[in-house]
């Protein structure tokens, strides 16, 4: 079973998030949905997610902090992590790029993308 862990503080991003990628619950994918960056890496411990949509702007932990020390544990480097952030500056994708995320998707995303993505991440 696959499961895809969904983090952002903004319940409408969540809602859409989930709602783009419920059609992947009929092929045997779990979604979890969190809605903050501490709440994010207890579940990502416990679930060992194989994708992880992760805003970067939360409160608690902020996405960085999160795929920071994910990817720094052995057994969870192989999560395929994407940060989700609503500004695309330059910085931020370095920043990204340093944590080890794996993709770097700007808000408003596109829908078709984020199940396509999904779908190559997850072998599907």
């Amino acid at each position: 079973m696959h499961k895809i862990l969904i983090a952002d503080d903004e319940p409408h991003i969540r809602i859409l998030l989930e709602q783009t990628l419920e059609e992947l619950e009929d092929e045997g994918v779990e979604l979890i949905v969190t809605e903050n960056g501490s709440e994010a890496l207890e579940n990502i411990q416990a679930e060992k997610p194989a994708l992880v949509f992760l805003d970067v702007m939360m409160p608690k932990m902020n996405g960085f902090e999160v795929c920071e020390t994910v990817k720094k544990q052995k057994d969870l480097r192989d999560l395929f992590i994407v940060l989700l952030t609503a500004k695309g500056q330059e910085f931020d994708k370095l920043k990204g790029q340093e944590v080890g995320a794996d993709l770097y998707m700007t808000k408003p995303f596109n829908p078709d993308e984020i199940v396509s993505k999904a779908r190559e991440v997850l072998g599907l």
